[in-house]
């Protein structure tokens, strides 16, 4: 079985990349291989909101015209069996590039062109909030609805907060391992 992690941190060793990795572990121990990709260390541009009523090819092909690394990122989540999106969480919401990759994720996704191989593919997400520790419940429903906007069936969505990284650790491992051996796997 295959996953595929979709980053929004800069930080792969930073407390979203702890959680990652956590979770990470918990897949590979049920068997999974799992591979992340930053999406900081990709080029995802924004949205271009191409005609004159803000959408283009997206709406009426389900892909998007921009020549990025967006399509060949969408390609392995196609073929994963299971998606896990992880952000830290910036002002009680999903940080920028997570952001950008979702919107037009989103908007390809409104075509059934774009929801072939996303429509009930398991997905799940990791928000992790630093600072003060807030906003990581308003964080995850966020990515909850967007995730479910796009056809992905959520099974779960882990608020996390600096103050409990370390108890939650134990939590991402199982919830790794539940994702890569559960029933509705693969």
């Amino acid at each position: 079985m295959q996953a595929v992690i979709i980053s929004g941190s800069r930080n792969p060793t930073g407390q979203t990349g702890r959680a990652i990795a956590a979770l990470a572990e918990g897949l590979s121990q049920g068997g999974c291989q799992a591979k992340t990709f930053f999406l900081l260390s990709l080029r995802i541009e924004r949205c271009r909101q191409c005609d004159e009523r803000g959408w283009g090819a997206c709406r009426s092909e389900g892909k998007c015209v921009v020549e990025d690394d967006l399509a060949s990122l969408v390609d392995r989540i196609r073929s994963a069996q299971v998606v896990v999106f992880a952000t830290p969480v910036y002002w009680g919401d999903l940080s920028e590039s997570l952001r950008a990759f979702l919107d037009r994720l989103r908007r390809i996704t409104r075509h059934d062109a774009g929801r072939e191989g996303i429509t009930g593919k398991i997905a799940a997400g990791i928000c992790v909030a630093g600072g003060g520790g807030g906003g990581s419940y308003s964080c995850s429903t966020n990515l909850d609805n967007i995730l479910r906007i796009c056809g992905f069936d959520v099974v779960d969505v882990v608020p996390v907060r600096r103050q409990n990284l370390d108890a939650k650790i134990p939590i991402l491992q199982s919830t790794g391992r539940w994702l890569a051996t559960s029933p509705h796997s693969g």
